[in-house]
C-alpha cells in the first residue's frame, strides 16, 4: 500500500470537522449525558452504562465507517477519479487505504466513550474489552461498504442526507438508544440488521463471550450481498468518468 496516498487519506479524515463531530463528541455527550442518570438500570439483563456504551460506540462508529463514502463522492465530482486512471496508483491502494483510514477513525471513538463507560462503573476483564472491540469492529464491515456504494452512486450535495440518514436509521432500529420491540416478527426483522448485532458486542461479552451463529450469519451475509453492489457502483462510475 501506498503510505503517501494513506497519510493524504487520514489526514482528509481528520480535517473533517462534521466527522468529528458525529464520530467523537455526539456519541461521547450522548452517553455521559443519558448513561450518568441510569447507571444503576439494567437492560436486557446488564447494566444500562454497559448497553448504552456499546450503542454509542456502534452509533459513532457508524459514521466513521460510511465516511469514505463523502470522500470518493467529492473527488468523483472534481474529476480525481478519471485522473487517478492516468496514475501509477492503482484501484486496490485507495480502496484500501479509505478502508484502514475509516477504522483508524473509529478507534478514537472507541477509546472515549470505554473511558467514560469506565468512569460510570463499567467494569470487564481486558479479554472481555477486546472481544467486544472486535465484536464491534466486525460487526461494521457492512457500513463500510455501504459507504462505498454511497459514494458511487450519490452526489456530493446529497451525501451528508444520505449518510445520516442511513447511520441514524441502522441505529435507531438496531437499538443503540434501547430496543423498541420487545418480541413478536419486528424483532425477528430488527434481529436481520448488522447494526443489533453491533450493540449487542457489550451484551455478548458478558453472557456467552461472542455473538450466536445467527449475528455471525447476519453480518457475513449483509457483507457478502452488499460487496457485489459497491463492484457494480464502481464500475459504473468510472465507465461514465
Amino acid at each position: 500500500m501506498n503510505a503517501t496516498h494513506m497519510h493524504y487519506e487520514v489526514l482528509r479524515t481528520v480535517r473533517n470537522r462534521r466527522l468529528l463531530f458525529f464520530t467523537l463528541a455526539l456519541p461521547l455527550v450522548l452517553y455521559l449525558a443519558v448513561g450518568s442518570a441510569n447507571r444503576n438500570v439494567h437492560t436486557e439483563g446488564v447494566l444500562f452504562p454497559l448497553y448504552f456504551m456499546t450503542g454509542m460506540a456502534a452509533y459513532g462508529a457508524m459514521f466513521a465507517t460510511v465516511s469514505p463514502g463523502a470522500r470518493i463522492a467529492a473527488d468523483r465530482s472534481k474529476g480525481w477519479h478519471r485522473q487517478a486512471r492516468i496514475t501509477p496508483l492503482q484501484a486496490s491502494t485507495e480502496l484500501v487505504s479509505k478502508v484502514v483510514s475509516a477504522y483508524l477513525m473509529v478507534l478514537p471513538t472507541l477509546a472515549l466513550l470505554y473511558l467514560a463507560g469506565t468512569a460510570l462503573g463499567v467494569r470487564l476483564s481486558p479479554a472481555q474489552w477486546l472481544e467486544m472491540t472486535g465484536l464491534l469492529l466486525v460487526g461494521l464491515a457492512p457500513f463500510v461498504v455501504m459507504g462505498f456504494i454511497l459514494g458511487y452512486v450519490v452526489p456530493i450535495d446529497s451525501m451528508p442526507l444520505a449518510m445520516g440518514g442511513l447511520v441514524v436509521l441502522f441505529a435507531l432500529f438496531g437499538g443503540a438508544w434501547g430496543r423498541f420491540f420487545n418480541g413478536g416478527p419486528v424483532l425477528t426483522a430488527v434481529k436481520l440488521l448488522p447494526s443489533y448485532w453491533a450493540v449487542q458486542a457489550g451484551k455478548a461479552v458478558v453472557g456467552s463471550g461472542s455473538w450466536p451463529l445467527e449475528g455471525w450469519l447476519v453480518v457475513l451475509g449483509w457483507t457478502a450481498l452488499l460487496v457485489p453492489l459497491a463492484a457494480l457502483a464502481y464500475r459504473r462510475s468510472t465507465s461514465r468518468t
